[in-house]
């Protein structure tokens, strides 16, 4: 502040000075004139001074000032050595950065708010076949044309990655995964997943074999124990017993083998073949009468409709998957449960399939893993019950193939709620 009060007992100064020798000698305007032509001489002169030194390399230091101009220039120099030394600091985290990805095996794409090429590393460029020469500000879907992954960059629903074959390479699989950050911009993280594709193949393949394979001495088995079985009268208590137990394990394993198979088919089936409008109400009651049947009435099953939109998709599918619902419910709830299979209107203009209980309930460290295969929270229930371990997988598998999910909700002593969630999409339209 003292600079400022110096500069204006500078120019006070110069104004008298020159105003009473301008007096003095009959000129007392062009004295006080002379006096602000000089202060404005000297203040063009450091103008003239500090616009030379803007235009110098930036290393240069200021020139020498007096007073408020001397003062200027120290803040502007230190300003400047205050931002060249952040320019730095970011041009280095920019290189490590950089560095960093390079090393990266994964390919790593910048994309700016249109969606064209901004930066990406050399894995990119091996991965998608990307030129830095020419490719930079092209729309990715340029360079990713596969309709699946352009549906999934324009849908902008980034929660999942998608799989596509790489566009440099039929014979390799890419797994692709945006996310949004800044305004509007995104990165896209490319992985090859090509050896893990063909190992989940392999194990696909494997155990669609030995389901297969099982069949048949199953068949055979099952065949000898009825026979057997028919004439139990003349064999031993004991064998009679062991005959008994004989067909419980065959029949299990023949459960087992037929969800095996039913994964399988649904893992490696095309989707879409089989679609066609369903009756979900007409299908709910009668999951309902078959869970009804299984049970024995030893539950009281209800089945509540308060949507009546049909769905499109695969009715045997939609079949399988609910009958595993209702017939979960059915084993792992104690007799005197009451059982509600629910069809109403959902989120969004979407539709819910919900069935609930009000068993025992669930605790909350088994739910998110219940759609794993052969995951069990109770494994002595489930083998008394005769489960095989595959049901609510064999749920998620079907709900994948018909743009849905699966939410579950449970607390122990609470029952619980499989939620079937489908999009309006999967759903016919109101008329009038």
């Amino acid at each position: 502040m003292h600079y400022w009060l110096n500069e204006l007992w500078r120019l006070s100064y110069l104004v008298a000075c020159f105003g009473i020798l301008g007096t003095l000698l009959g000129y007392p305007g062009w004295g006080i004139a002379l006096g602000l032509g000089i202060h404005l001489a000297f203040t063009l002169r450091h103008l003239k001074r500090l616009y030379r030194w803007l235009e110098a390399p930036v290393d240069q230091r200021p020139p020498d000032g007096e007073g408020v101009w001397g003062d200027l220039f120290d803040r502007l120099y230190r300003y400047q050595k205050g931002q060249q030394h952040l320019q730095n600091r970011l041009r280095s985290v920019l290189k490590r950065v950089q560095e960093s990805a390079e090393s990266m095996s994964e390919g790593v794409v910048m994309l700016d708010s249109r969606g064209c090429l901004d930066w990406w590393n050399s894995a990119a460029e091996r991965l998608v076949g990307l030129d830095s020469r020419h490719d930079r500000g092209h729309h990715l879907t340029n360079y990713l044309r596969d309709p699946a992954f352009i549906r999934y960059f324009r849908k902008m629903d980034y929660s999942e990655p998608i799989t596509i074959g790489a566009p440099t390479n039929e014979a390799r699989t890419l797994s692709c995964q945006i996310t949004r950050f800044g305004d509007d911009e995104r990165l896209l993280i490319i992985r090859d997943v090509t050896r893990l594709q063909r190992l989940e193949q392999t194990r696909r393949d494997f155990v669609a074999n030995v389901s297969h394979e099982l069949r048949t001495p199953l068949t055979v088995l099952t065949g000898y124990v009825e026979t057997w079985q028919d004439n139990d009268g003349a064999l031993p208590v004991a064998y009679q017993r062991g005959l008994s137990r004989m067909q419980e394990q065959t029949v299990r394993m023949q459960h087992l083998v037929e969800d095996l198979l039913t994964l399988s088919r649904l893992e490696t089936s095309e989707r879409h073949r089989n679609e066609r409008s369903i009756d979900m109400a007409a299908l709910c009651e009668q999951i309902a009468e078959d869970g009804q049947e299984l049970s024995g009435g030893s539950h009281e099953i209800t089945c509540r409709l308060e949507e009546t939109r049909r769905l499109y998709g695969d009715v045997e599918e939609l079949r399988s998957a609910l009958s595993n619902l209702i017939y979960n419910a059915v084993r792992y709830t104690s007799p005197g449960c009451h059982i509600t299979l629910v069809y109403r209107r959902w989120d969004k203009g979407g539709a819910a399939v919900e069935v609930i209980d009000d068993g025992e309930g669930i605790a909350p460290e088994h739910l998110p893993r219940l759609t794993e295969r052969f995951y069990r929270v109770d494994k002595s229930r489930s083998v008394a019950s005769g489960g095989t371990g595959l049901g609510l997988a064999i749920v998620k598998h079907v709900l994948l193939r018909h743009d849905a999910r699966l939410d579950i909700e449970s607390r122990p002593g609470e029952g619980a709620c499989f939620r079937c969630i489908f999009p309006v999409t999967r759903l016919e339209r109101m008329t009038d």
